[in-house]
């Protein structure tokens, strides 16, 4: 299992404690450019959620997520980099969506 898997499991289990459906969306020729979670909550609404690794060198968008993140965003659907499963990151979901934020903190590496 990758580092970044187990975190990505980590998130799950941390956001259905705190009440939220997830369902994790499989990548493939089919499904290319998806984030790697969708979630949704009664109160809080959904969020598209990407897991990368801590470590910014670590992780990098996907050629069809570089394509697809920007057509979400244009069309009212954010996308959330969540890196651990901490209270820390819980919080970036109440904040504007942060993925671009991400890339461009990425290009630097």
């Amino acid at each position: 299992m990758t580092p970044e898997k187990i975190i990505q499991i980590k998130i799950e289990k941390m956001l259905e404690r705190k009440g939220w459906f997830v369902k994790r969306t499989h990548g493939g020729m089919f499904q290319s450019g998806f984030p790697d979670d969708f979630a949704s909550h009664p109160v809080h609404g959904h969020r598209w959620v990407e897991v990368k690794l801590p470590d910014l060198k670590g992780s990098r968008f996907t050629k069809a997520q570089l394509v697809e993140f920007p057509k979400f965003e244009a069309h009212g659907s954010g996308v959330w980099i969540l890196v651990a499963a901490t209270e820390a990151e819980y919080e970036l979901l109440f904040r504007k969506p942060n993925w671009t934020a991400y890339q461009a903190m990425m290009k630097r590496y």
